[in-house]
């Protein structure tokens, strides 16, 4: 089986400008604008998911990567790259299991380098980076924006790294103190943490601008980690396989509550669904930023203001990787997708046709959790478990609780960061104050360095500008 092609969802010619997977990766984001979405998906069979049991987790990557990729990536093997990529990782089984209750399991997503779920996908992408930029002789300025955990997990997966220069856009004062210091706290000279005076969405929407200058985009040789690059999304796809098949799969269906605000981590999921992975259920878990609770209850994705609560990585009213969603519910017409998301930019409301929103309905459901259920479900587990939920976790415990099927049908709720990322949430919901594991326990007193910039465009590109090296070599190493 060759490795898909790409093209973007944008992308409105009856003959789609295709793309391989290398320049896919280094561009992130499509020329057009889009995202950039696999021609066609891989697909499993029952046996052959089958044959996927027993594997070791860097074991199963392989499989599941390589038939997007194939065994070779910038003339580097990739087994022993994957391999790597999650050596530094806290537990052998690297996203174990743990169970809850009867049918409720945790899938835990925070034993990478900086205790998020990020580590998951970018520990491999900083990796696949060097294999094809050192194939290509070639330097990159990556851009990004982060509500909390994608940041750190970025620049660790990047620093020190010769042939990228990364800067991180990150909402001023809206990230918790260690989500913070673990960006600005990394002394590597090619890694830039940049706090901009303005929300998420307004970073989301600097790095956006960056990638539509096109004259800004060529001299900096931009691209992305965010998961507005595919490389994230499928990385992100391994872990819902090793999940289901330690509960039965490929001859037990499985359900799935993910903590999401900007679709990617649910996306993933559906992916492997439509690969052939037997999901039964995927349920999106908001909080108070409920736009994409609000879509699947009534149709309408309208743009509302954004509120700082006590899961700060998901305060996000403008979920990027919908559009790839959207892509699926226009039939794969990029014209349709490119007309919707003008307008959606124009008058803050998506324009969905009712059968598109039945279409969805039928896909994914949703649940809205407030802070104080969220603090009542950090206290619950804690007390029926021992366990500490850092609070983007218990709303997915707490979704889960909800939604819990009733016929055998085991639920696995992401737990996609450690506790002790936000002890002070955890600490007032059960009066225990998580401690970070030792490779961390000196963060709150390592030197920080911090940039703040106004949420302004030419600020934003004079900065990178001045700090990237990608324009000085003309892009080559």
């Amino acid at each position: 089986m060759n490795p898909p092609l790409y093209l973007s969802t944008r992308d409105a010619a009856a003959a789609p400008a295709l793309q391989a997977f290398d320049d896919v990766l280094l561009a992130g984001l499509a020329p057009d604008g889009g995202l950039f979405v696999p021609q066609s998906l891989p697909h499993f069979s029952t046996e052959e998911i089958a044959g996927l049991s027993g594997l070791a987790y860097p074991e199963l990557a392989t499989r599941i990567l390589g038939a997007f990729i194939g065994e070779r990536i910038g003339g580097i093997e990739l087994a022993p790259l994957l391999k790597q990529s999650y050596a530094g990782f806290g537990r052998e089984a690297v996203a174990p299991l743990k169970q809850l209750s009867s049918g409720l399991w945790l899938l835990e997503l925070f034993h990478g380098p900086t205790l998020a779920f990020k580590d998951y996908a970018l520990q491999v992408v900083g990796r696949l980076f060097d294999a094809v930029l050192g194939a290509r002789k070639q330097r990159v300025t990556i851009v990004g924006a982060t509500s909390g955990d994608t940041g750190s997990a970025a620049i660790e997966a990047c620093r020190d790294r010769d042939a990228v220069d990364i800067f991180i856009l990150y909402p001023h004062g809206r990230v918790s103190e260690v989500q913070r210091r673990q960006m600005t706290t990394i002394a590597a000279g090619n890694a830039h943490a940049i706090a901009i005076e303005g929300s998420f969405d307004d970073c989301q929407d600097l790095v956006k601008a960056m990638f539509a200058d096109a004259a800004f985009r060529t001299a900096q040789s931009l691209s992305a980690v965010n998961s507005i690059n595919w490389a994230r999304i499928l990385a992100q796809i391994v872990y819902y396989f090793a999940a289901a098949l330690a509960l039965g799969a490929p001859h037990r269906h499985v359900a799935f509550t993910v903590p999401t605000g900007n679709f990617g981590n649910v996306l993933a999921a559906h992916m492997a669904r439509r690969m052939g992975l037997p999901i039964e259920r995927l349920v999106i878990a908001t909080n108070r930023n409920d736009i994409l609770a609000r879509f699947f209850a009534t149709g309408r994705m309208t743009i509302g203001a954004v509120e700082p609560s006590l899961s700060p990585s998901m305060d996000i009213q403008v979920s990027s990787n919908f559009e790839r969603f959207l892509f699926e519910l226009k039939g794969r017409d990029g014209g349709a997708v490119a007309a919707a998301m003008r307008d959606f930019r124009a008058s803050g409301t998506l324009p969905v046709s009712d059968e598109e929103w039945q279409k969805a309905r039928r896909l994914f459901d949703s649940c809205r959790i407030s802070d104080e259920a969220t603090r009542e479900e950090i206290a619950r587990t804690w007390r029926a478990c021992g366990e500490l939920l850092d609070p983007h976790s218990a709303i997915a415990v707490a979704a889960a609780r909800d939604a819990q099927t009733a016929h055998g049908v085991p639920m696995i709720a992401l737990a996609c960061a450690h506790p002790a990322k936000f002890p002070d949430a955890v600490a007032s919901a059960t009066g225990i104050r998580p401690e970070l594991p030792a490779a961390l326990a000196d963060l709150m007193s390592r030197p920080e360095r911090i940039t703040v910039l106004p949420n302004d465009l030419a600020a934003v590109e004079a900065f990178v500008a001045g700090h990237s090296r990608a324009a000085a070599s003309g892009g080559a190493a």
